[in-house]
């Protein structure tokens, strides 16, 4: 029954469609009840203006060395990220943390988090944290001078994909690329994607006892490494699926 008009839908021979009353007074017979076919719904995206937040640890002011980006995991939050990976900090160094988008309640309804995408929509939510990170790296690089600092991105778990997505689709030019506790997303095979790669310092990180990244993966991941002839070093540390001191200062120390 159409929730509209009250009609019944039916279909002639010849594929005309009737309601009940016109089948019959045509035929003479009694009309094919053929049900009513509900209109799917289509969707439709806009771009919309959204305030977004992002967190600083360093002098934008001061002669810097080094600007690390980082990407924190699923489920937290930048601030809480910002001040795990301190060990990076020093005087000639900033951190700058972006805030994924979508934030949310824990179960207990308390704690927030932030995710950077799910499987809804995703394609679109990649290129929004994509567009998003753009724009956090023309803010900074404003007042920063570009051609004076290493650039240098991190990203741990779920900000790990986003990372490596930023680095790859977006429009800034990354020194060196840490994905820490998570692998290079399977989507980047293309040629020019491994291109951007090569030109980076690449760095894997991850823990002895990281349910994320265990020994079956990472061998997946360095034999996909190899095979797209990517140079890049691995680092493990005692732990599970976290941010370390240890091997963050090994980054924040060492030279290209």
């Amino acid at each position: 029954m159409n929730s509209i008009t009250g009609s019944v839908h039916v279909r002639w021979r010849f594929n005309a469609l009737y309601t009940g009353r016109d089948f019959a007074e045509r035929s003479g017979g009694e009309p094919l009840l053929v049900g009513w076919l509900p209109m799917a719904p289509e969707t439709h995206r806009l771009v919309v203006p959204r305030a977004a937040r992002f967190f600083t640890l360093g002098n934008l002011e001061r002669d810097l060395e080094n600007v690390w980006m980082l990407c924190h995991g699923y489920s937290q939050l930048a601030s809480e990220f910002l001040e795990k990976a301190e060990a990076l900090a020093s005087e000639t160094t900033l951190l700058v943390a972006p805030e994924a988008l979508s934030r949310f309640y824990h179960e207990d309804h308390q704690k927030v988090g932030a995710s950077w995408m799910t499987r809804e929509d995703r394609l679109a939510e990649i290129e929004d944290y994509v567009r998003y990170l753009d724009l956090v790296y023309d803010h900074l690089f404003a007042i920063v001078s570009r051609e004076t600092v290493r650039l240098r991105l991190l990203g741990f778990s779920q900000g790990a994909a986003t990372a490596a997505r930023w680095a790859v689709r977006g429009r800034a030019k990354i020194d060196e690329l840490v994905l820490w506790g998570s692998s290079l997303p399977p989507e980047i095979e293309d040629e020019s994607s491994m291109a951007r790669l090569r030109e980076m310092q690449l760095t894997v990180v991850s823990g002895t006892r990281d349910p994320f990244l265990d020994d079956s993966e990472r061998e997946v991941q360095r034999a996909r490494l190899v095979r797209h002839g990517l140079t890049f070093e691995e680092l493990r540390f005692e732990g599970g699926h976290r941010l370390d001191d240890d091997r963050l200062r090994h980054l924040a120390n060492r030279s290209r």
